[in-house]
């Protein structure tokens, strides 16, 4: 039986690493180690919270309440539940995740190879295939899945290794900071959305471990487990990796640094052209196989919403026309407008998660879980609301009393602003239920 979970750990850890590490999350380590110099162990710890550690609880929480994310949305409440999952789902679908494929392709597959090629012609030829490829599903897409991401983990293993042993330049201090850096490297693991994704794709991997023949809640737990420290340790590698590679690659930073710019410079310094066209192809690829899969969600989400009101090829077709046109707007530009949308959708589900974690198993009662879930919205649209004044304006009277009010908030500091509010407040609803009961 050890040996049978063994070999089921690895299979599905491995698949958990692709679905995870998507070829955007390559763009987004290396910039955060510029920018942390010699506190990039720092960083690294606040981007493993969000990117890596967050998402596997994602699917924990979702392996706690049943088979798939809806169990998990029934344990708050059926509508807010299905405002979340589309919230989910238009973050990894048109309006962040599916667009900056096609934008990671362009700039990091094809610029390098041909410095003058269109994004616009780049975008329509790159959603024209991905349109074929998601409404008439090939088995091509399987045979690249199936080859990309050994490949793919190969090449950045390669870069990794080579860039540890023999350093692009010096580490800088750039004298940001622990504190800075670790907040930093936290709020960038938003931009991977992995824990939005995680939840999602939690009914497949659930699904794969129930295939293997582990169908108790104990056995599934155990194997779901070591799947998770498979996958974990490997993303811990590539991420802790590129985050050095960025921090001791000597680049200039300037106001219009891009991420993919970056990644470039230091593939071409550490493993040549050749290895940079190799690292671009393999990118490309990933990158378009993430779109198949994400539309795809994406269609089947709202075919299933709207009843078939909606047929899946309408909206796989209205998906990738949306997806294209963002595309062209570049990556950093779509990175830079998703941020505030991420900022305010993560720590609802990250709330969800976590409480669903930590008090699933004895607390029924779904009025602490919306009450903590209310208490992560309010105040991280504060923090939203806030972010937008004080990027505009001079901030006066109740806008910096709300700030400081705000800034005030234990862990504050540390990008969780909402965590102990909203304990707090699932503690006193409890209490209520209770002395209600």
């Amino acid at each position: 039986m050890k040996s049978k979970s063994f070999s089921a750990a690895i299979t599905i850890g491995f698949a958990l690493f692709a679905m995870f590490f998507g070829a955007g999350n390559t763009i987004l380590p290396p910039i955060i180690g510029l920018f942390t110099g010699e506190d990039w162990e720092w960083a690294l710890s606040g981007f493993s919270i969000t990117a890596i550690i967050a998402p596997f609880l994602g699917i924990v929480a979702v392996l706690f309440s049943g088979d798939n994310f809806t169990d998990l949305a029934n344990r708050i409440n059926g509508k807010l539940g299905l405002i979340l999952a589309t919230a989910i789902i238009l973050s990894i679908g048109p309006l962040v995740a599916i667009p900056r494929t096609a934008a990671t392709t362009f700039e990091v597959g094809i610029v390098p190879v041909w410095s003058d090629f269109s994004p616009v012609v780049s975008s329509i030829l790159f959603f024209s295939i991905t349109l074929v490829l998601s409404i008439s599903p090939s088995k091509v897409v399987d045979i690249i899945g199936m080859y990309l991401t050994p490949l793919l983990l190969l090449i950045l293993s390669v870069l990794v290794v080579m860039g540890i042993l023999s350093p692009i330049d010096n580490i800088v201090d750039t004298n940001i900071g622990g504190n800075e850096a670790f907040r930093r490297g936290f709020s960038e693991g938003y931009q991977t959305m992995d824990v939005l994704a995680s939840v999602i794709y939690a009914g497949i991997i659930i699904t794969a471990v129930k295939a293997k023949g582990f169908n108790n809640l104990k056995d599934k737990t155990k194997v779901t487990f070591m799947s998770g420290a498979v996958a974990g340790i490997c993303l811990l590698f590539i991420y802790g990796g590129l985050v050095y590679l960025g921090a001791t690659s000597g680049y200039e930073i300037s106001g219009d640094l891009k991420r993919t710019e970056l990644l470039l410079y230091i593939s071409n310094s550490i493993i040549g052209s050749y290895g940079t066209i190799a690292l671009s192809l393999c990118i490309a690829l990933a990158c378009l196989t993430t779109a198949i899969a994400l539309v795809c969600a994406t269609g089947t989400f709202f075919r299933d919403l709207t009843k078939g009101f909606l047929s899946y090829q309408l909206i796989v077709v209205i998906t990738c026309v949306f997806s294209a046109f963002l595309a062209v707007n570049g990556v950093d530009s779509i990175i830079e407008y998703a941020g505030p949308f991420l900022g305010i959708i993560y720590p609802i589900t990250l709330t969800l998660i976590l409480y669903i974690i930590i008090f699933g198993k004895i607390v029924i009662e779904k009025v602490p879980y919306i009450t903590a879930i209310t208490i992560s919205t309010v105040i991280t649209l504060i923090q939203f609301y806030l972010a937008l004044v004080l990027d505009t304006s001079t901030p006066k009277g109740f806008i910096t009393s709300l700030n400081d009010t705000l800034m005030g908030i234990p862990l504050y500091n540390y990008e969780v602003p909402w965590l102990l509010p909203s304990f707090g407040g699932f503690l006193i609803a409890l209490l209520f239920c209770k002395i209600k009961k």
